[in-house]
């Protein structure tokens, strides 16, 4: 049975009773188009993100990816990778996911496999119509040390504990010196001025208030 929701321009189709082996052959087709899939226990969403949910996943990229290159601090990008696991009946597309703590266990590698290396440290989500499956659940299983969810303006920083659950939290465990009002805020100008204008002002921001 397929449960079909849209808004904001997106489209979320939720399949009941897939098995493991179909997502996993779902996920061999070569042509998905940007199609994104979560998987838990034998329920597959397939969502198709609208051109304001990847601008604004394309815009936080960019930020995090200025941000660390001033400041120098090494990560690994792993964008949209497919993060799985065949135990615990779940898998996940993340809009972009980063190595961080673990990224010198990862370095120097083109491909990563999550049998024996670590998944990533963040995995950002941007949920401007609500995804059907508890996507925490799935990040839970999966280990995923920290979880930024965007609406399209607010940002909602998780942090996984020892009860491998999630709990909000004020800043971010990988960047604790990056207020998260202020992302939300360059965020919310993004629109004032052309792309590169406007990183060059949050680049300007870094160097004055982050890189002492």
């Amino acid at each position: 049975m397929a449960v079909v929701a849209s808004g904001e321009g997106e489209s979320r189709v939720v399949l009941r009773k897939v098995s493991w082996e179909t997502f996993e052959a779902l996920l061999a087709e070569t042509d998905r188009a940007g199609v994104r899939f979560t998987y838990d226990e034998g329920v597959l969403e397939i969502m198709s993100p609208s051109t304001k949910h990847e601008r604004i996943k394309t815009l936080l990229a960019r930020m995090i990816e200025t941000m660390t290159l001033e400041l120098g601090i090494p990560i690994a990008s792993s964008g949209s990778s497919t993060l799985k696991t065949q135990l615990k009946q779940k898998g996940i597309e993340p809009d972009e996911c980063y190595y961080v703590a673990n990224e010198p266990r990862v370095r120097g590698k083109i491909e990563i496999d999550l049998n024996d290396d670590p998944f990533p440290d963040l995995a950002i989500e941007i949920d401007i119509s609500s995804s059907s499956l508890d996507q925490l659940r799935v990040y839970a299983a999966l280990g995923i040390s920290e979880v930024w969810i965007c609406d399209g303006q607010a940002i909602q920083v998780y942090q996984l504990g020892e009860d491998k659950s999630y709990v909000p939290v004020d800043r971010s465990p990988s960047f604790p010196f990056l207020p998260t009002d202020q992302v939300e805020d360059f965020l919310g100008r993004a629109h004032t001025a052309d792309e590169t204008t406007w990183l060059r002002s949050f680049q300007a921001w870094v160097r004055s208030e982050l890189k002492q």
